[in-house]
């Protein structure tokens, strides 16, 4: 295929057609031809020989020179040549040492192994041409929706055909009870697209949210074109999502356009989603608004906001009540997904009973670590006072406010809480020693006395066993299985931790323990 009697014209023909047919550049096919056809000169002129080939872009033409580096006291003569000798060669004075001159060869016939060698060379060049020219394809296409079809199904898993490459849908990835047959037209969200060296590994998904965002994207020009935004989605694939939209344009109701007229926009999204319902929500920067409109159809009476542990409650009546949580609890936990707060669903019965347990809980603290009577318990916590601490670092004038208490009584409460927060550092520090928790950890910045006793109580006694923690496992999360939300426990969940603090406190430590 490559000796020097084909015709010359041939052979660069043969590089714009195999270019052309697996869509790369036909200067790769040529650089690997001269790559195999170096390589088979050396299998006739010895591989200790540094011998270039070039092919002439214009005619064809494939010559081959073996290269000599100019030096003073040559040692290997296969690669190496004295300046003197050099000059008489090239018959040129003004080459130096460091220079390479270039010593043509005669052509060679490539034998069947030498060919066959050249043929292996060319071979893995294109498939490595044609593996970088797919991922570079691919890779421009990630957070798009692709159009494929299936080519089979390998354990739960579904292999897609996108022409000139293929794709995967994990099983974790599909609609839950979806049918997908063998030669089906599918369309799914391109989420990740990885450089292997088999070639590119492209991701798919049909569960994910962003490809009902993606599909809202196609059907509704408004969203196309900017002026409506998504704000946020969830979705409990194959069952209910929720998605949420907001207008640039005071003059466009964003969820009317994103219905469509007689909901012909809605149901294209619904049917490639294999029906499952969609509830299109109006952003709006008030969060109780929000949340309200994330219920419905739940009539809500009263939203409690809680900004920096990012929670809300919700107080509805009794009738309500299983409208706001929905199916298996599916409609609280979209709406919680969707508006990114923990939503703790009430009735007005259950609330008035928390309210008041609380208030019973706080007014025990305070009458037994003050001692002071049941009435004035219930005054302070009534004034908003919830600990201790908050009693010894508020002012005398803050207490006096509190209706029968004189300056005596609050120069005493605040001398009983300096008290008893002395004593109860005191006992802390005693019972950290004896649950053997290690000066590190108790020197950690942010943690109070109270977290490291309930930490070390749950046998986290260091600084490592502390770095080895995750966020959920410090305060606490939920997560999801076979639709069912799980709430998980978290070791200082008490302490009403946010995220972000949670997250430093354990990043720091790691930074400590592993530096």
């Amino acid at each position: 295929m490559l000796n020097q009697r084909s015709d010359k014209v041939e052979l660069l023909r043969i590089a714009e057609a195999v270019a052309a047919e697996k869509s790369i550049d036909p200067e790769i096919i040529l650089s690997s031809m001269e790559l195999a056809i170096q390589k088979a000169a050396k299998t006739k002129f010895g591989s200790e020989n540094d011998i270039r080939a070039k092919i002439d872009r214009e005619n064809g033409n494939i010559s081959l020179h073996k290269v000599l580096t100019i030096v003073e006291s040559p040692e290997n003569l296969d690669t190496e040549i004295s300046l003197e000798h050099a000059k008489k060669i090239q018959n040129k004075e003004n080459i130096k040492v460091g220079d390479e001159i270039f010593e043509q060869l005669p052509p060679i016939d490539l034998g069947r192994i030498a060919a066959q060698t050249a043929r292996q060379v060319i071979t893995q060049s294109v498939r490595s041409a044609e593996k970088e020219r797919q991922y570079n394809d691919f890779i421009g296409k990630k957070d798009e929706i692709l159009s494929g079809m299936v080519k089979r199904l390998e354990y739960g898993n579904v292999i897609v055909d996108l022409n000139r490459a293929e794709s995967i849908i994990k099983k974790e990835e599909l609609i839950p009870r979806e049918v997908l047959k063998t030669g089906d037209r599918i369309k799914a969200y391109c989420y990740d697209v990885i450089r292997e060296n088999k070639g590119q590994q492209i991701f798919l998904s049909r569960a994910s949210p962003k490809f009902m965002e993606k599909l809202f994207f196609q059907e509704v020009p408004e969203i196309y074109d900017g002026i409506i935004e998504i704000k946020s989605s969830a979705r409990d694939p194959g069952s209910r999502a929720k998605i949420c939209v907001i207008s640039k344009d005071s003059s466009i109701d964003p969820v009317g356009a994103c219905v469509g007229m007689r909901g012909s926009r809605v149901q294209s999204v619904v049917n490639e989603l294999s029906g499952e319902k969609i509830d299109i929500v109006h952003w709006s920067e008030d969060v109780a608004s929000l949340v309200v409109s994330a219920l419905a159809p739940a009539e809500i009476q009263k939203v409690i906001i809680d900004d920096q542990n990012r929670k809300i409650e919700v107080i509805l009546t009794e009738e309500n009540l299983s409208k706001a949580i929905g199916r298996r609890g599916q409609n609280v936990r979209l709406a919680s997904k969707l508006i990114d707060f923990e939503i703790d669903i009430l009735t007005e019965k259950e609330e008035s009973d928390k309210r008041q347990l609380e208030f019973k809980e706080k007014t025990e603290i305070f009458v037994k670590n003050l001692e002071v009577d049941e009435t004035l318990g219930q005054l302070l916590v009534a004034e908003g006072f919830s600990s201790v601490k908050e009693i010894s670092q508020a002012s005398l004038d803050e207490i006096i406010k509190i209706e029968g208490v004189d300056q005596n009584t609050a120069n005493e409460l605040k001398e009983r809480a300096a008290e008893y927060l002395v004593k109860e550092k005191e006992n802390i520090e005693k019972k950290l020693k004896d649950l053997g928790v290690n000066d590190d950890l108790i020197n950690h910045k942010g943690l109070t006395p109270g977290m490291l006793l309930t930490l070390g109580e749950k046998k986290i006694k260091t600084l490592k066993d502390f770095a080895d923690l995750s966020t959920d496992e410090l305060i606490g999360g939920y997560d999801e299985k076979k639709g069912i939300r799980y709430k998980i426990e978290g070791y200082l969940e008490e302490f009403a931790l946010t995220n972000n603090e949670a997250d430093n406190l354990i990043i720091n430590a790691r930074n400590i323990v592993f530096k």
